[in-house]
């Protein structure tokens, strides 16, 4: 992923760190935490979307998942 839209993620977390009066850090452990409950899902939609979603390692990152879900949004409209 371009360190451009990295950086746009990291400000978009920032943003919903400041509304949520909590700090990135912790908006991204929620974030973590939601998407360690989905993986462990036994609905093969739910697996399925995983699967779908293209991550360098063995698990999409925050970044990664993110720009799949805009990506998929942008298209629909």
């Amino acid at each position: 992923m371009e360190q451009k839209k990295k950086e746009k993620i990291a400000e978009h977390l920032r943003t919903i760190a400041e509304q949520e009066g909590i700090t990135e850090s912790e908006v991204r452990n929620e974030i973590a935490y939601a998407v360690a409950l989905a993986l462990k899902s036994n609905n093969p939609k739910i697996q399925n979307f995983w699967k779908n979603i293209p991550c360098e390692g063995e698990s999409p990152t925050i970044e990664e998942i993110i720009e799949f879900i805009a990506l998929g949004i942008s298209s629909q409209k």
